[in-house]
C-alpha cells in the first residue's frame, strides 16, 4: 500500500515538475496550515525534512516558480517568512488525488467501525514502533 501511495505521489511530482522532497514539502506546509503550529516557515520545514539551507532553498524555489507556494514575510516580525499553499495549486492536487481518495473512501466503506479501530490501533502501534528505530537528531533535543 505504501508502494503504491508513493508511486502516485511519484507520478504527481512529475506531472507537476517537482521532486518527491518538494512532494514531502507540501504535505508539510499543508498539515501546518490544518494544524494547531500555525503557518510553516523555511527553517521549520528544514528540520522536518532534515535539509540543508542550500537544499531548502532550491527546493521551496522550485515550489515557487511552479505556483504550488508563496512566501510571505510576517506582518509582525519582517525577518520572518511564513510559506502557504497556493489555493490554484490545492485544487490541481484535490483534482489528481480524488481518484485516491473515492478508492480510499471505497475500501473503507467495507469494514465495520470496530474492524477499523482495530487497523488504526495497530497502525499507530507500527507507527511508534517505527519512529523508535529513528536516530535522535538535533531538532528532537530541542
Amino acid at each position: 500500500m505504501n508502494s503504491e501511495f508513493n508511486r502516485i505521489a511519484q507520478e504527481f511530482a512529475h506531472a507537476q515538475g517537482l521532486h518527491l522532497t518538494d512532494m514531502r514539502a507540501l504535505i508539510a506546509i499543508l498539515d501546518a496550515e490544518h494544524g494547531d503550529e500555525g503557518p510553516m516557515t523555511p527553517g521549520v520545514l528544514r528540520l522536518r525534512l532534515d535539509l540543508t539551507s542550500p537544499a531548502m532553498t532550491a527546493c521551496l524555489d522550485r515550489l515557487e516558480r511552479s505556483g504550488h507556494v508563496r512566501r510571505v514575510r510576517s506582518a509582525q516580525d519582517r525577518r520572518v517568512v511564513h510559506l502557504h499553499y497556493e489555493a490554484a495549486a490545492k485544487d490541481v492536487a484535490r483534482e489528481y488525488f480524488s481518484p485516491l481518495a473515492a478508492s480510499t473512501e471505497s475500501a473503507r466503506r467495507r469494514f465495520t467501525a470496530d474492524e477499523l479501530a482495530v487497523v488504526v490501533r495497530f497502525l499507530r502501534t507500527m507507527n511508534d514502533e517505527l519512529d523508535r528505530l529513528r536516530p535522535a537528531t538535533p531538532a528532537d533535543e530541542s
